[in-house]
């Protein structure tokens, strides 16, 4: 059997757990002094300074009815300052995180020790429990009795359909049947080594296409409905922000229910709920949904979605990329096409639903829901709502040259703020969250206006008339800042190339090519290099291989896990790569002493639905540039920047190879939001420094972890 990692529930969880509502008596307030201490001793932890005034701050905004923004600098502990609160309050707590890492941290290092170590006082062990989406369950229907087949012929057993036993993917369909056998969660992200998408597609499902535990042959034993059970029950309910996005937006309560809403790494929370809520029309997903209604449907209703397919495809082979502001005739005509003709299988499966083909019902489950899909998006699209941005997205995947439409939101802070703030407290907490030295802009993005803001400090008598939970509540808020425990301007150099030229938008840079070569000569190699595009982090490996004895890393020529390791291995390597390695990865010590920028990280111009939210803000009269361009720029650099000092002995510097950080008038916005680095643009001074920490550099620690 494997580790249960995704749970804690005792024997007696019965007793703990009287009733599922997850209510016991609040602690003391006067007592949460106490609980940290004893909670950061547990997990080997020193007190901060930063992390009591946090804890503090957390429980002020439960009693009150309030929210709450915390920034948090890397070190100072913050779940320990959120979770210490949140048990001591006594409600059950959710805390939504955007990383597997940080999961994981929570459920098997945090939320263990604590719950121990606080057993004494509250007299009681807290249940935690982790839930994500069912897809990331194995489902023991699909692996004892075969999986529906896309070319209407029922069920069908993968492994014979991939390849059989020696084919790689049948291999992967074995393992993971032998797996289903040993293991306890049935989660994705327990088995090691992990199989391919395409692998565990066969043996998972959507909800869409879920049979139900009360009609499924293995409802009893369902991975997915354990795992409810165990959220029901628990304390504390670990999840990501794609589930927050679909119990919040969509209206569709799959969290039990809590009385406090913790939100970590809250910087990523608008771009999760974005994704949750986009949907996307492909020619593969027409196709499918033909193939999947064609042994159950009526023939005329799978032959209009077969013609509308048809259809559909020749218009996309020819549609150019782009925002589209209003679907044109042809196109529109298109898509009606697909809505009405999935209409009609929805319809015809619907039929033949008690005909007696119970042996079909997982079948008839994935038709539906592949039909119902369709239908769904293809009325979104239909829907020309001034709050959705529709574009034509072509992806050259396998060389393919595929298109589709896509349709996201212009906004979600509207959506988060119906939807998240009416029923609990919410604590949203990052280490960047205060971009040009306020906390405004990431406030209102998720649905926290500005004159809802009360004072940081609360003092008698600042109370607002109303507020509180409701129909309509005012979601009035705190922000605050609980500093670092690094020493920032000591520790570190934020270093501006002001003499390089302005970049323009072809990656071919040759002043910036030898500033780079230069500054990696002189911090040693030890660097981490944050290119805006990949095209840039390539033609800049191949010009540092070229020039440099230094081994240069590079995104995408191994997988993200190895490449951190062989980095943080050996001081003289360099890695070079994109968007994940400007927020995910920790490497803390001497094998990362020089953090590179090559260009603020603005979004393309090309970018359809950034290009649309900041028109939008331009037409209600704001500056789009500043509250959508920088504002994602100067969260990037804020991200990027942290990535150097991640212990309290760590030094470096922050180089930006892009001039306008220093000689446009956004720079300062720029500066200001990230760490409070010592500020320089001479290049000499500069060269000196990391000489200085290279000589001064203790052999390298192979401590890795990510998040």
């Amino acid at each position: 059997m494997t580790n249960d990692s995704e749970s804690q529930l005792p024997a007696d969880a019965a007793e703990d757990a009287a009733d599922d509502s997850a209510a016991h008596d609040a602690v003391p307030r006067a007592q949460l002094p106490e609980l940290l201490h004893a909670a950061v001793a547990a997990v080997g932890g020193v007190e901060r300074p930063g992390q009591a005034r946090m804890a503090e701050a957390v429980a002020d905004a439960v009693d009150h009815g309030e929210h709450l923004l915390v920034q948090a600098g890397t070190g100072t502990g913050k779940s320990l300052a959120y979770l210490v609160p949140a048990l001591a309050h006594g409600d059950r707590v959710v805390v939504a995180t955007a990383t597997l890492a940080l999961q994981r941290q929570l459920v098997e290092r945090d939320l263990p020790r604590t719950v121990e170590a606080l057993h004494p006082v509250l007299r009681r062990r807290p249940l935690f429990a982790m839930l994500k989406g069912r897809s990331n369950y194995l489902c023991l229907h699909r692996a004892n009795e075969g999986t529906p087949s896309d070319e209407g012929e029922g069920l069908f057993d993968p492994v014979e359909a991939m390849g059989g036993p020696a084919g790689k993917l049948g291999q992967e369909v074995l393992r993971l049947r032998e797996w289903a056998d040993e293991t306890e969660t049935g989660d994705r992200d327990d088995m090691t080594p992990g199989v391919s998408d395409k692998a565990w597609a066969q043996l998972s499902v959507t909800s869409k296409e879920c049979l139900g535990a009360t009609r499924c042959a293995y409802g009893q034993e369902c991975f997915a409905e354990k795992a409810r059970e165990r959220a029901k029950l628990a304390d504390v309910v670990v999840t990501n922000h794609a589930m927050l996005a679909i119990d919040a937006i969509e209206g569709a309560p799959v969290l039990p229910e809590h009385g406090l809403l913790i939100v970590d790494e809250a910087h990523e929370l608008v771009n999760r709920v974005t994704g949750a809520a986009t949907a996307e029309l492909t020619v593969g997903a027409v196709n499918r949904a033909v193939k999947r209604a064609a042994r159950l449907a009526n023939e005329k209703a799978v032959d209009a979605l077969q013609a509308a397919a048809e259809n559909y495809h020749g218009l996309m082979e020819t549609a150019q990329p782009g925002r589209v502001e209003e679907l044109p005739e042809y196109l529109a005509y298109a898509v009606t096409a697909i809505r009405d003709a999935s209409r009609q299988v929805i319809t015809s499966l619907g039929e033949t639903r008690d005909k007696g083909l119970s042996d079909e019902d997982a079948v008839r489950k994935q038709a539906m829901a592949a039909a119902e899909t369709l239908h769904e998006t293809a009325e979104r699209l239909l829907a020309d709502s001034e709050y959705d941005v529709v574009w034509i997205e072509r992806s050259d995947r396998f060389g393919l040259g595929t298109a589709s439409l896509r349709v996201a939101p212009l906004s979600v802070s509207g959506l988060l703020r119906e939807g998240l703030y009416k029923e609990r407290s919410v604590v949203l907490t990052s280490a960047t969250l205060k971009l040009g030295g306020d906390f405004n802009g990431v406030a209102a993005s998720v649905g926290l206006p500005s004159d809802a803001r009360l004072p940081d400090v609360r003092t008698p008598g600042d109370e607002p008339e109303t507020g509180g939970f409701g129909d309509d509540p005012v979601p009035f808020w705190r922000g605050i800042d609980v500093g670092s425990p690094f020493k920032y301007p000591k520790q570190g150099i934020l270093y501006v190339a002001k003499h390089l030229a302005d970049p323009g938008r072809d990656p071919e840079r040759p002043d910036m090519l030898d500033e780079l070569a230069e500054l990696i000569g002189a911090a040693g190699g030890r660097t981490l290099g944050l290119f805006s595009s990949m095209r840039g982090a390539q033609a800049a490996a191949e010009a540092m291989r070229e020039r440099l004895d230094n081994r240069i890393l590079l995104q995408g020529e191994d997988t993200l896990g190895e490449l951190i390791r062989e980095f943080a291995s050996d001081a003289t390597t360099c890695l070079f790569g994109t968007l994940s390695l400007w927020q995910g990865v920790d490497v803390p010590g001497s094998a990362c002493q020089l953090v590179v920028m090559d260009r603020v990280p603005f979004p393309r111009p090309d970018d359809p639905l950034m290009s649309a939210r900041q028109k939008d803000v331009e037409q209600r009269g704001g500056n789009g540039f500043m509250a959508v361009a920088a504002t994602h720029a100067a969260l990037l650099m804020a991200q990027g920047a942290g990535r150097l000092v991640r212990a309290s002995d760590d030094r470096g510097v922050v180089a930006v190879l892009d001039p306008r950080v220093e000689t446009k008038r956004y720079g300062g916005f720029f500066r200001s939001s990230m760490p409070e680095f010592w500020y320089t643009t001479d290049r000499n001074q500069v060269r000196r420094s990391l000489a200085a920490i290279d000589a001064s550099a203790p052999p390298v620690r192979p401590v890795v972890r990510r998040g």
